[in-house]
């Protein structure tokens, strides 16, 4: 059974910057692209970020890059998201997520597994 956990929201500043952590366990990490995902008050999940399964490639949203950066650490099947000059748009609750296959593709593509989500609360 996979298992993914996130850790590290919270609430910050303007400006700020935090890290979010996910664990992942239940099966092979290192084979599966990973992702982040939020959802703010009244909106619809959205994309974030992506990486392959080596961490060679990795994808962001308009709305993110420059001020995210996505890596992961296969030997502690962990995936971690440092966000930096954070803004309250920002504010949402923030998911791990894995994909089927090594890569991530596009938007159409469906991760398979999810973790619980971390709340991420940025103050003006």
């Amino acid at each position: 059974q996979v298992q993914l956990e996130e850790s590290g929201g919270g609430l910050v500043q303007a400006g700020g910057s935090l890290r979010l952590s996910c664990a992942a366990s239940g099966r092979t990490f290192s084979n599966y692209a990973m992702g982040w995902f939020r959802q703010a008050p009244g909106k619809e999940r959205e994309f974030v970020a992506a990486i392959s399964w080596t961490g060679g490639t990795t994808n962001y949203a308009d709305s993110v890059k420059g001020r995210f950066t996505i890596s992961r650490d296969n030997a502690k099947n962990t995936m971690y998201l440092q966000m930096n000059s954070l803004k309250p748009e920002d504010t949402a609750v923030f998911y791990c997520a894995e994909y089927s296959g090594r890569y991530y593709y596009g938007k159409t593509q469906s991760p398979i597994y999810w973790g619980q989500g971390t709340q991420v609360t940025v103050s003006s």
